[in-house]
């Protein structure tokens, strides 16, 4: 069968065999309710105690379903994949006999198969929950957790295979171009595709380099493959990703941050930018994949439109909706994404151990919104060790001394660097007591011609000793400073001068801060160049 976007005779069939499947007598279980929704590839059939979703006969290209035999083999292959992710979920694989007229489940030899999953209640998804506000900062950055330990556990792609190379990378963002083109109507909506696609063209030029150095790093893995809100479910308090794509192994086997960028344009189009950086913030502190910035913009756009295409496929498939909105508000987040408005701005912390500043940048991250990198975090990780475990360095010795410490702070400008270079606002939360590290950071401003502002944090001695004594005693940061070292930091530190106090602004962390006053008072220093007090 040619790849088509059209329904066929047999979906004509199955739709049918769907249709009659609304029987209580049909399953091998009580059926508390019955109900039959529809996507753009499958069916899914509700009873209550188990949904059961069945495969449309469809080959629309970078998918086919067109056979039983096939519709079997994908039932098999995403029950193994989804059990990586959501085992409280998938069940089993059953067959559907009997006739069309009077289907069983259960029965052979088969006319249909279906994977049988435990039911949810649709308002579970994170996409309904992220428009009732019922998603929290501390879920997103919980889930990076989890997301990152899966990416962590996931097979890797080996150098010499069909995945990760830069035309396995490039192939389906230019086959989106080509199904949209056939499926979005209207003028203004082929003009701004046309724009995007010589985007595309023009960023698959330039990281015709850095996609290769992504598979030779181990970054290419068998990963979840479709992770956006939909896709994601609240389950007894914990966040468990669902519907992962087993259709294509060229669409699951790829970079960790085409997997995230999905999840993240996803909580853009919702607009929930708080959500989408404190998502990919926790995932960038917990793996360290920086490096993967540089091609965030790329596969923003491309979730974008992938996301686009099914909104214009499943428009096809219902001849009666005129509705552009879902194809609409995809291509226009792409479109901002590849023109964006005014430069990104690096912000340094300056204060001593515990002043506030890791929770400050906390709440600046989601509020800017921004990248954040944090010494603490960095340092350890140049030395091999995980947030949490001891270095077991003397004081301003092991990975403290002055070359680790020099060390550290290169790195984390050079990092800051790439981010700032993708077009991503730059938080460094580290104390920058010594004005040569400060130096390194404002060169760095000035070299990319960007704003740059020093958030001063200040406290009483008597509150920086009673934090850090209650930090060191919970023992749940990666920070190790001590009461020694805020003695030595007393000693040592070396003020602003009156050169940087222009792109400084100072917070009494002692007192509530306002957030968003505090992202004004951050503006002003950088477009008026004049201290805030």
């Amino acid at each position: 069968m040619a790849a088509s976007d059209e329904p066929n005779s047999a979906t004509a069939v199955s739709a049918a065999l769907v249709k009659h499947l609304a029987r209580p007598d049909a399953f091998p279980h009580a059926v508390d309710q019955l109900e039959i929704l529809e996507t753009h590839i499958s069916w899914i059939v509700l009873t209550g105690p188990y949904a059961y979703k069945i495969k449309k006969p469809l080959d629309l290209g970078f998918l086919d379903f067109s056979t039983l035999e096939l519709r079997k083999h994908f039932c098999a292959e995403e029950l193994r994949l989804n059990q990586r992710y959501a085992p409280q979920i998938y069940v089993d694989v059953v067959p559907i006999g009997g006739s069309i007229e009077q289907p069983q489940v259960g029965l052979e030899p088969a006319l249909d198969w279906a994977v049988r999953m435990h039911q949810f209640p649709e308002a579970a998804r994170l996409d309904h929950q992220a428009a009732t506000k019922l998603i929290s900062v501390a879920d997103m950055q919980t889930l990076a957790e989890s997301i990152a330990s899966m990416h962590d556990q996931a097979a890797v792609a080996p150098p010499d295979g069909p995945f990760g190379t830069a035309e396995a990378v490039c192939k389906p963002t230019l086959d989106n171009f080509q199904s949209l083109k056939r499926n979005c109507p209207g003028p203004a909506l082929q003009q701004q595709l046309a724009k995007l696609e010589a985007w595309n063209l023009r960023e698959v030029e330039r990281l015709s380099s850095v996609f290769p150095t992504r598979l030779t790093q181990g970054r290419i893995r068998e990963c979840h493959g479709d992770l956006h809100l939909a896709n994601l479910v609240r389950i007894d308090q914990e966040i468990v990703a669902f519907d992962c794509l087993e259709f294509n192994p060229a669409l699951r086997w790829i970079d960790v941050i085409s997997e995230v960028s999905f999840l993240v344009m996803d909580a853009l189009v919702h607009d929930r930018s708080d959500l989408a950086y404190a998502f990919l913030n926790r995932y960038l502190e917990r793996t360290g994949d920086y490096a993967g910035i540089e091609l965030l913009p790329f596969y923003l756009v491309y979730r974008c439109l992938v996301r686009a295409k099914v909104a214009a496929v499943r428009l096809r498939q219902s001849p009666k909706t005129t509705d552009l909105k879902p194809i609409t508000r995809y291509v226009n987040l792409a479109s901002s994404l590849t023109q964006p408005t005014g430069k990104p701005t690096l912000i340094i912390t300056h204060g001593l151990s515990g002043s506030g500043k890791t929770w400050l940048t906390e709440q600046l991250m989601v509020a800017l919104p921004a990248i954040r990198l944090r010494s603490d975090l960095e340092r350890k990780r140049l030395h091999g060790l995980s947030s949490l475990q001891s270095s077991n360095s003397e004081l301003a010795g092991g990975i403290y001394n002055k070359s680790a410490s020099a060390a550290t702070y290169h790195h984390l400008a050079n990092t800051a660097k790439t981010c700032l270079s993708a077009g991503f606002s730059t938080i460094v939360d580290a104390a920058f007591l010594q004005l040569g590290q400060r130096s390194e950071f404002s060169a760095l401003a000035d070299g990319l011609r960007i704003p740059f502002t020093i958030v001063d944090c200040q406290a009483s001695e008597e509150t920086l000793r009673l934090r850090i004594t209650a930090r060191s005693a919970e023992a749940r940061d990666a920070s190790e400073a001590d009461l020694a070292v805020l003695d030595h930091q007393l000693a040592t530190a070396r003020p602003l001068v009156d050169r940087e106090r222009q792109h400084a602004v100072r917070v009494d962390s002692e007192h509530e801060i306002n957030i968003q006053a505090l992202i004004q008072r951050i503006r002003a220093t950088q477009f008026e160049g004049t201290e805030s007090e």
